[in-house]
């Protein structure tokens, strides 16, 4: 054993107990860690396979992007739902404290139901590292904790916007298998377009440039230590000068971060009742990128293989060839994302007014409210919020866009059955 090998396996285990003792904080997470009171939620919202499905929403944002996040809050509320909020670590803790101040006096349903929630103890906001994993994890985790009868978990971004209402979603969605993931994915760790050919070697290169143009394989043989695991107030992460080579033990698989899990996919990886997770969890520790990797690998090297479709439910414009980021939305693209189908794109600037007209046209969404669906019985007045009112909440009234989100809900499922193209080896 070398010089070199003697510390990169106590570099890669030490990180990994960081981050198990970060993620051990899960044991005492509950509603209390929020920044606002929660009541219990009303008796007759129905659970279970018989009735519509729920979903647990992961908002996440950093410094900024506070009132992006309650904007997508009530773009996507609906009371059947669990909603957790997270602004990163180096948001200011002002910031913090006034998104749950605005989050409480929100939407009256808010309150009454107690489904939405502020993580009170962000995780750190490292550019690449563990960090962004383990606050999905636990993130996840809390959800659990706070409603275990949700059936699929759905990350967004303060950049993501819905393209249809809660009630389309659920409507479309209850004719979906529950035990389905959406999880965009692909095990070619071939060369990609690599423009830097010395962009491994540069560090600040990396925090930059979009791994879109670096070969797949760098994402998995750089050893990154994530301090903000270890290190209170800490965003920083550091590379090791060796590389460690691509996993034989399991098949490695990429893909976007934004994904839509069902509960006991999720139920696997934070309980780990089998070595995987928690063996794929010790190893993306140190990956560069891990949210662009761990659920994805964990899926395809399970069971849960045969129940993950390769679509991520997103609208996403990209530059010819791809540039470091996707491109930014703007109004130019109205047309194209209403006929998608997709209930939700990426990315938008927070004043963009695309956003504007999707809460006009698409949604019928008054500014600083939630959108109505069949749960409000209030009247939609300038003056008055339909949705301070309300009735059973488990029904649903789909609009337009539930239609066209249904016939590309049936061909993506049709096209997952009769191709390879899940968790292809």
């Amino acid at each position: 054993m070398g010089a070199a090998d003697k510390w990169l396996l106590p570099l890669v285990s030490v990180s990994f107990v960081s981050l198990m003792l970060f993620l051990s904080a899960l044991s005492g997470y509950s509603a209390s860690s929020a920044l606002f009171a929660r009541l219990p939620p009303p008796s007759y919202v129905r659970r279970g396979a018989a009735a519509p499905p729920a979903f647990a929403y992961l908002l996440s944002g950093g410094r900024g992007d506070g009132r992006g996040l309650l904007r997508l809050l009530l773009a996507v509320y609906h009371p059947r739902n669990q909603y957790l909020l997270h602004l990163s670590a180096d948001a200011p803790e002002a910031e913090r404290l006034e998104l749950a101040a605005a989050v409480a006096r929100a939407a009256p349903a808010i309150a009454a139901f107690g489904n939405v929630d502020v993580v009170g103890r962000p995780a750190a906001g490292t550019p690449m590292g563990s960090s962004g994993l383990a606050a999905t994890l636990r993130a996840a985790a809390a959800l659990l904790r706070l409603d275990a009868e949700w059936d699929w978990f759905v990350t967004l971004s303060a950049a993501d916007y819905p393209l249809l209402t809660q009630d389309d979603l659920i409507h479309v969605f209850s004719s979906v298998p529950r035990h389905l993931n959406f999880i965009d994915h692909t095990s070619d760790i071939g060369w990609k377009e690599y423009v830097l050919s010395e962009l491994s070697k540069n560090l600040a290169a990396l925090v930059l440039v979009s791994p879109i143009y670096c070969c797949r394989s760098q994402r998995v043989q750089p050893v990154i230590v994530d301090a903000g695991i270890y290190l209170a107030g800490r965003n920083q992460f550091f590379q090791s000068t060796e590389k460690r080579a691509t996993p034989d033990g399991f098949k490695f698989f990429t893909g976007s971060p934004w994904v839509i899990l069902n509960r006991r996919f999720i139920e696997y990886c934070i309980f780990g009742w089998e070595n995987l997770p928690r063996t794929l969890l010790m190893y993306f520790t140190n990956v560069m990128l891990p949210l662009e990797g761990y659920f994805h690998s964990v899926a395809c090297n399970s069971d849960f293989r045969n129940f993950t479709v390769n679509n991520d439910l997103r609208y996403v414009a990209w530059d010819d060839p791809p540039q470091m980021e996707p491109r930014f939305l703007n109004i130019t693209h109205y047309e194209e994302i209403v006929e998608s189908g997709v209930p939700f794109a990426r990315k938008f600037r927070e004043k963009e007014y695309l956003l504007d007209k999707i809460d006009e046209k698409i949604l019928q969404r008054w500014r600083h409210r939630p959108v109505p669906g069949a749960w409000c019985t209030g009247r939609k007045r300038w003056f008055s919020d339909p949705c301070s009112q309300w009735s059973n909440v488990n029904i649903v009234r789909p609009g337009p866009q539930a239609e066209k989100f249904r016939r590309y809900m049936d061909r993506i499922l049709e096209e997952s059955k009769s191709s390879n193209s899940s968790c292809a080896q």
